[in-house]
């Protein structure tokens, strides 16, 4: 099955390409720039469709960034920093962000012979972001089929989506993804902050699967202090 690969850069979704490269029959990758100030991203991107051999589009948004609001990515609100917590993170949704790239991508995917469209939402974006949820995926892949019916048939896979991030790791490490190619930070430093939600969440993934972490952040003990806070929180 030949796969179109939605890559942002991040660590979930290189991850992704080399699963899908490993298991199936990789087409190509596709990138998205939406005036995100993290737009280190894409060349990660770029990074692993060369590693990967397969071609990489990437897709100019910049046009709708203004339409997507005041949101800590695109907007000028300050990038929440501390663990994942649905008030804090919510600052960083942008409005039907997924949607808008998976329909780019399926169109794509059918003009350019691709059999599927995979995307890296997982299951510890649920609670935050609502088109990575399960009902989210199963609905927009029905109103695929309708909207390409008679054209094309394109499967969407999201493979990732009932795992949380410290099973991606784990995957990454036995398929051999180069993790220090990959770009989780939402700030727009040279290097991962690791102070941003993001950052703490990988950091922790990294902890909890037990895999070295090869990423140099420019705070990398500070994960330790938010993942307690939130437990602390919690408890």
């Amino acid at each position: 099955m030949k796969t179109l690969v939605i890559c942002s850069g991040g660590l979930d979704s290189v991850t992704l390409a080399w699963h899908v490269a490993a298991s199936a029959q990789l087409h190509s990758l596709i990138s998205f720039d939406y005036g995100q100030r993290h737009r280190r991203e894409l060349l990660c991107a770029a990074d692993c469709a060369r590693d990967l051999g397969v071609p990489h589009r990437i897709v100019d948004l910049n046009c709708l960034t203004a339409l997507l609001g005041d949101n800590a990515l695109t907007g000028e609100r300050a990038v929440p920093h501390g663990h994942y917590n649905e008030q804090s993170m919510k600052q960083t949704v942008v409005p039907n962000r997924n949607a808008i790239m998976m329909t780019i991508a399926f169109a794509a995917a059918a003009s350019g012979g691709a059999d599927a469209v995979a995307l890296a939402v997982h299951g510890g974006d649920h609670f935050i972001y609502p088109d990575c949820r399960p009902g989210f995926i199963d609905a927009f892949a029905q109103m695929q089929q309708a909207a390409l019916d008679g054209m094309a048939d394109i499967t969407l896979q999201a493979p990732f989506v009932d795992r949380d991030k410290a099973a991606i790791v784990q995957l990454g490490a036995e398929l051999g993804v180069p993790f220090a190619a990959t770009r989780s930070c939402y700030e727009a430093g040279e290097l991962h902050c690791g102070r941003c939600g993001t950052c703490v969440e990988r950091r922790e993934a990294f902890a909890l699967a037990g895999v070295d972490d090869p990423t140099t952040y420019q705070d990398p003990d500070y994960w330790k202090t938010a993942v307690a806070a939130a437990a602390q929180e919690r408890s």
